[in-house]
Parts: C-alpha cells; structure tokens; sequence
C-alpha cells in the first residue's frame, strides 16, 4: 500500500493538471492522458510500471466505451440514414481497410500486422468530429451529416474486427479457419442473447428498479455489463463484444437513459486510464529515430485517407465542394485506432517499428484534426472553385426569391414551429421567407408552394439577400443558443432596426439573448409549464377568466412584446423518422403517373390512413383544387400521415399499387 499510494497520488495529480491545461486550450482530454502515459510511462520517466494487471485493468476503460456504444446504438437510426451510415461509412471503411493493407503488405509487414494498421487507420475520431461541428453550427449542414453517418459505420464495424484480431493472434493456426470459427461464435452469442437476454433483461431491471436504490441500479447495470464481457471472453471473443451487446440490450428498455447517466464517470475514468496506457506504449527513442518516417506517415495518411473519403462521397453523387468538406472532417485518426492498436500489441500482432510509427502518426493526426476541421470550408472554397460558384448561386436564388419583398418576415429555420409560423403569417396575409438547411425539407416545402429557400441563416450573405434590410421582423424558429447567438451579432451590426424573435429551450439564456439584441425571446419550457398550470387549475374549478388573467399577467411579466393574446407552447425540431410520426409530405404528380386524369376522391387515399392537406397546380396563382378536380401533370398534392401510409398513397399515386401494406 506504501508503494502503492504514491503512484495513485502522481496519476491524478498528474492527470487533474493535464487535463485542466488541455481543457484551457480547448483540445480533447484524450490527448492529456496520452501525454499522461506517455511522461510517466516506462520509456520515459518509467514511474509507472508496464504491468499485465495494469493493462487488464486499463482494458476496461475499452469495455465501458463499448457499452457505451452498444447503448447508444439504434436500428431505426441506423435504417433511417442507411444511404449514409451503410454506402459511405461501409465504403470508406472497406476501402482504407484493403489498400492500407495492400501498402502494408508491399512494405513487408505480415498479413495480420497489415490488417491491425488498416483497421485503426479506417478509424477517425467521433469526440473531435462531433464537439467541433456542434460549436460551429455545422451537424445539419450536408458535410456535417455525411460525416456524422460515416461516424456511425465506423463505431459498428470497429465490433467486428476486435473479434478477428484476437483470432489473428493464435499462432500455427489455419487463418481461414480461425476467422471463421471466431465469426461463428461471435453470431451464436448475438442470437442467444437476443433471444434469451432480451426476454429477460426488462423484468430483471424493473425488479431492481423497483428497490428504488441508486447502489443497487448502478451495480447491477456494472454486473450485467462484466458479466456479458466474461461470457464472450470465455467463448474466445474480446470483452468489448460482451459489453456492447450489454449495451444493444439494455438500450431496448426503458432505463436506457439513466443508464447512460450513471455509466457515465466509470467510462470518463476508465477511458482515461486507457489512454495513459496507451501513451505508455510511446518511445519517444524510436520516434525520434524514425521522426522522418513518422511525418511521412502523417502527411501520407491524411491525404490518402481524404482521398478516399473525398471519392466515395463523389461516388454517390454529392457535389466537389461538400466531398472535399466531408474528407477534411474526417482525415484523422480515432479513439478506436487506439484500441484496435492496443488489442494488436496485446496479441503480438504488432509491435516495435510499425506500432510505435503508427501510434505517433495517429496521435498527430488527431491533433492536426481541429485545424483541418475548422478551416473546412475556406480550404474547400479555395481548392474548389465551382464550390464558392454554388454557394454564390444559392444566394442569387434567395436574392431572386426576397427582391420584391417589403415589411416580411424572415424565418430562420422551417422545422415544425417554422411550419406553424408561415402558416399563422399566410392566415393574416403577411409576406415572409423562410430560410433551411435541410435540402430535403426545403424541397418537399417548396413543391408544396411554401417560400422556403435552401440557405444557412447564420451567414450575413444570406441574411442580405432575404431581404433582411427590408423586413419588417427576424424570427429564430429552431432552438440553438449559438445559431441565435451568431445571427443577432449580424442583425444588431447590420439590421438594428429589425426586430428579432427569438425560440429557446428554457429560460436560463433569455436575459443573454436580450443582451445580445433580442426583442424577445420564447422559451419551450416556459410556455410549456404556462399551458399545464392553466388546464390544472382549471381542473382544480378555478373559474376560466381567472386562470386566463393570471396567465397574462404572468407573460406580461416575462415578455416585453406581449399583447395579451395566447401563444400555444412551443413546437419542437425534432424531425426523429420513426414510423409513428405524423407528417407533411407532397407528392408531384409527374407525366407516367398513375393518378393522371382521376381526381383523389376516386383513389380512396383515406384508407392509408393519410390526409390531404392541399391540391395545387403550376401557374394557378396558388389556387387549391377540390378533391372531385381530375389530376394533371405537375400537379402537387400535400398528403399528412404517418411514414408508412404515407409512402402507400405515394405509390398509389404514381403507380397505382402500394409496396407495403
């Protein structure tokens, strides 16, 4: 214990200020543990001993990623951005994966080593990718999402190979045979506990939850956890598998979410712990021995891994610009790269040269990752040229569709409460533009005769062509404090005189935004809480005028612009495409359409359970058609519904029969 105590005191210590240091110049923790690892470690100072016990116990930190991964893991999620998650997260992956290999191979490393080196190389870091694009407002941009989605491959394929590289350690053994029976195993253990944990795992977390005791929750989850861990490295896999497929089952409860929450400063710990053994692994001796080859493996790998991130994206038709952007997010390595190195080394799959130059280079990459991040787009705009074309086209568009405008409103963002707002506008006849970066929204709205136009609300250039000199109101619809943020800065620089609303989660930033120009601001929780008090207290038999008079007074007291009318609460932007949401969807009737020359009463829609919101015709002067109208080309028939019944009546339309029932 005497020995013990002094290391434990020098690891925190130690870590507390790294972490601190990093956190100031806001670089990932992770790299603080690396450096941790790395100046304690045996290659250095060598405080910390390099122990089987101390690599075992740091093996954890792997098993709580996992689980942590597996908990986060959603099938609908994973359906819904199919296109994205499986075409270009699978090709990038498989691509880097077999050319790394094959580079691996010609430089006369072993089949297996090239593998280990393929794999971590797939990988990029989720943590940097995702915390930089949310500070810059960039997770629904096009770049943002097709990064996010390949994200999401890589944190599923990464199962998968750390249940081949275990089989790739045993020695004399026939490789086919080997991955095969490693395979087999691995797919048994799913289905078993598919079948049988997942009909166990809700009564047994109700039981324990029903004991109402933190402990007894907390423990419980680390027992499942471990005990699923221990099952699978008993049938030759690695821990990780174990614990996300503990994570996958715990995740179909309704605990998910306080599982989550309590898991939480075990994984942070754990993790850490991980990476200082990874930083262990460092010799700086061999580093500097083979610097020139190291920064030759950086540069190298992160033009190649672009380039092929950059030609996969182009392969499924997105354009240069938006390629370009995609490749540079994710031109780095990952947290995984690490744990797939880490697993190879443990195996004696890689070691001395190779792990020590791939190790560094991944490092670096990861600290080179924020810059490439951050200047994306100005890299892109100067490489690509058509690039700074198209973004000035969408803005001539805007300036096209907002030169005749006066006294509008510009909406900001056209999610649900946008939706609602052009609505309650176009009721009282007051001219407005809306502004979207969801392409698919902008086209589904505008094919439905909104005013909605593709553009990023936060750029002045934007702002300028809708007209936002000219308009008589500004209104922020989506909830984002730093989105609002950044376009009261150019409204109050540029647009003084403009009024701008403003739609926020809670009221813990309202007096912030008022400081930062805005009219007013209107928070979800607030109105949300106003609209439960009022049906409570009427339920209680306080008379109605009282209750409407009390709750006046009240947002008289928060809202400076209140006029005594009653605001609803709040829409939320979730736009989640789970099958039981209702939505907007038009339908274009095109010149093969089944529907040509019927009129919707005839085609019985109303038995997909959909309804038909509105029947407009090209040139009409926004005219709507009544349901006994014949339809014609070009015709746009705006149809409400759940997913399923939607997609129906669409086939129904166009092609007469429907593909699911």
């Amino acid at each position: 214990m005497f020995n013990t105590l002094p290391l434990i005191l020098i690891l925190l210590i130690s870590s507390v200020f790294a972490v601190a240091l990093f956190r100031a110049f806001n670089l990932p923790a992770m790299l603080a543990y690396f450096l941790v690892g790395l100046a304690l470690g045996p290659h250095t100072f060598g405080l910390l001993p390099d122990s089987e016990a101390n690599r075992e116990f740091a093996e954890f930190g792997i098993v709580f990623l996992m689980f942590s991964i597996g908990l986060e893991f959603s099938l609908p999620q994973l359906y819904a951005m199919r296109k994205k998650v499986l075409g270009l997260g699978g090709g990038q992956v498989l691509i880097t994966l077999m050319l790394t290999m094959v580079i691996s191979k010609l430089a006369g490393l072993s089949w297996a080593t090239a593998f280990v080196i393929g794999a971590a190389l797939a990988m990029s870091s989720t943590a940097i990718v995702s915390k930089i694009l949310a500070e810059r407002i960039d997770l629904n941009s096009r770049h943002g999402r097709l990064s996010i989605g390949v994200l999401l491959f890589q944190d599923i394929a990464v199962v998968p190979m750390l249940v081949l590289i275990p089989a790739l350690g045993i020695a004399n053994a026939n490789l086919m045979d080997v991955l095969g029976l490693a395979l087999l195993k691995a797919i048994a253990m799913l289905l078993l506990l598919f079948t049988i944990g997942k009909w166990l795992i809700n009564p047994w977390f109700n039981l324990v939850a029903s004991q109402r005791s933190r402990e007894l929750f907390v423990m419980n989850v680390l027992m499942v956890t471990l005990l699923l861990a221990f099952a699978t490295k008993l049938a030759g896999l690695s821990y990780a598998l174990g614990a996300f497929i503990a994570g996958m089952l715990i995740s179909e409860t309704k605990f998910r979410y306080q599982v989550e929450s309590d898991i939480s400063p075990f994984r942070d710990i754990l993790l850490g712990l991980f990476f200082i053994s990874v930083g262990m692994l460092i010799n700086m001796q061999q580093i500097y021995d083979h610097a020139g080859l190291i920064v030759l493996i950086l540069f190298g790998f992160i033009l190649f891994k672009a380039l092929i991130v950059a030609a996969v994206v182009r392969f499924f038709k997105y354009e240069a610009g938006v390629a370009i952007r995609t490749a540079l997010i994710l031109a780095q390595a990952g947290e995984f790269s690490f744990v797939i190195l880490a697993l190879g080394a443990e195996h004696k799959l890689i070691s001395g040269v190779a792990l020590q130059a791939v190790l560094a280079a991944s490092l670096l990459s990861m600290v080179i990752a924020p810059f490439l991040i951050q200047y994306n787009g100005r890299i892109t705009r100067r490489l690509v040229g058509s690039y700074t074309r198209n973004s000035g086209k969408v803005v001539e568009e805007i300036e096209e569709a907002g030169r005749h405008l006066h006294d509008h409103v510009v909406i900001c963002g056209y999610g649900r409460s946008g939706q609602y707002l052009g609505r309650f506008l176009r009721e009282e006849k007051i001219p407005y533009i809306a502004l979207d970066i969801d392409p698919a929204r902008v086209l589904e709205a505008a094919a439905a005769g909104e005013n909605v136009m593709f553009g990023d609300a936060a750029r002045r250039v934007v702002l300028s062509a809708a007209g936002c000199a000219r308009a008589k109101a500004l209104i922020i619809s989506y909830a984002d404090n730093r989105a609002a943020m950044k376009i009261l800065h150019i409204a109050q620089e540029s647009y003084p005189h403009v009024p701008v609303i403003v739609r926020t989660v809670d009221d813990s930033h309202m007096e912030q935004l008022r400081a930062a120009g805005a009219a007013e601001v209107v928070p979800e929780i607030l109105e949300g809480s106003l609209m439960l008090a009022s049906h409570a207290l009427m339920l209680l038999g306080v008379p109605l005028n009282r209750v409407v008079k009390r709750i006046r007074l009240f947002r008289e007291e928060r809202y400076k612009l209140f006029k005594g009318y009653f605001h609803g609460a709040s829409d939320t932007d979730n736009e989640d495409l789970e099958k039981q949401q209702v939505r907007l969807h038009s339908v274009i009737i095109t010149n093969s359409a089944f529907a040509i020359g019927r009129s919707l009463a005839d085609m019985q829609l109303d038995v997909f359970d959909v309804e038909v919101k509105a029947i407009r015709r090209p040139n009409s002067n926004g005219a709507e058609l009544s349901t006994n109208s014949l339809l014609a080309e070009g015709d746009v028939i705006v149809l409400l519904g759940q997913t399923t019944g939607l997609a129906n009546a669409e086939n129904a339309l166009l092609i007469g029969r429907v593909a699911t029932k």
